[in-house]
């Protein structure tokens, strides 16, 4: 059975469109909303995004996999992407990454077993004041430390 986006995101994305001389602007905010609702950006989701917006399939994979805040395969409840460009890199962000790694028992693009974290790097998160940063899940966690990475773990743990 094919995907369905809910009426809610389907209202979402009509007031979306309707912002643009042409629906094919929408696709990004489109498929954030599906996204959130389905957890990940399925063949079905980008079908049910391209129906909606009148769009052939290939016109929503195209933003799909070209943005790195979609994912097309299926990723744990919290999803954290350390920043792994200069700064956050001059200040530790190796050090974090080797510790949730360690700490997760997963590497770069996995998902723990249960399920709970996938684990991702990132360019320039837009905080290189407070490096090294990473985002979980739309909250950012800056000037982290493996004392940090831990509180932040067991918070979303």
């Amino acid at each position: 059975m094919a995907y369905q986006l809910s009426n809610s995101i389907k209202s979402k994305i009509e007031r979306e469109a309707a912002k643009y001389p042409s629906r094919r602007a929408a696709v990004k905010s489109a498929l954030r909303y599906a996204q959130q609702d389905h957890g990940w950006v399925s063949e079905e989701v980008i079908e049910a995004v391209a129906e909606i917006l009148q769009l052939e399939p290939i016109q929503v994979l195209e933003v799909a996999t070209f943005y790195d805040m979609f994912y097309t395969d299926p990723v744990g409840r919290h999803q954290i992407r350390v920043c792994t460009n200069v700064s956050c890199m001059l200040r530790g962000a190796d050090v974090v990454m080797d510790h949730l790694k360690s700490r997760l028992n997963i590497d770069v693009g996995e998902t723990t077993d249960d399920g709970q974290f996938s684990l991702f790097e990132a360019e320039c998160l837009g905080a290189c004041g407070n490096a090294p940063m990473l985002v979980c899940s739309d909250r950012y966690f800056e000037d982290l430390s493996a004392e940090k990475v831990d509180e932040m773990l067991a918070i979303l743990g």
